[in-house]
């Protein structure tokens, strides 16, 4: 792995990720979790001191093995942190009782694999409670998301601009309970969110 994957860019993801912008959402997502949790995307370990006393455990799984560094930094006894691929998770099946996810499935390469994975390892009664960015409804943004996306997916570690969050959510098997989008900030290609709760419908 190059110095790039490596070391620049679990940093520049740690920093744009603290960004202050997003720390409501961060708080509202994280804070509705209970029992035992798997943080799809965990990073370099922010949503690890906002996890509630209602929640028993937290798994994370990442790919980088530099943001997994960091997030062992974070709090080192309250998460198990697994390197690993979303699209095999190492987990038995409805073993847990929430999956979390913040602006991950932007990044993962075969996304409907992982959010089927997602529904495997989670329990009947789980939920998915997540808040990602993606596609915006505004035909002129949602066109500079297709023409930024190529370039941006080099740069950003695969991040895609162009996802819409809920129809691949609903397309893996979820039912979506709660939903709310809008723009964080301007409308620009990097700012319109889905944020929401979602439930298996097997």
């Amino acid at each position: 792995m190059g110095l790039y994957q490596d070391c620049v860019l679990p940093f520049l993801i740690h920093l744009s990720m603290s960004n202050r912008q997003l720390a409501d959402y961060r708080r509202r997502t994280v804070s509705a979790a209970r029992g035992r949790v798997l943080e799809i995307g965990i990073g370099s370990g922010l949503n690890l001191p906002l996890y509630p006393r209602e929640v028993s455990s937290v798994y994370g799984i990442d790919p980088s093995a530099g943001l997994l560094r960091r997030a062992g930094g974070q709090d080192p006894k309250r998460a198990v942190l697994v390197e690993g691929s979303a699209e095999a998770l190492p987990f038995d099946e409805g073993v847990f009782d929430t999956v979390v996810t913040t602006w991950t499935l932007c990044t993962i390469p075969d996304v409907l694999s992982a959010l089927r994975e997602m529904q495997r390892v989670l329990r009947a009664d789980g939920r998915i409670l997540f808040v990602e960015h993606g596609l915006a409804p505004d035909r002129a943004v949602a066109r500079w998301q297709n023409r930024l996306t190529p370039c941006w997916k080099c740069l950003g570690g695969g991040c895609h601009l162009n996802r819409k969050i809920d129809d691949l959510i609903a397309a893996a098997g979820f039912h979506i309970e709660h939903l709310d989008t809008g723009y964080m900030r301007g409308r620009n290609p990097f700012a319109y969110m889905y944020e929401g709760v979602a439930r298996p419908t097997g």
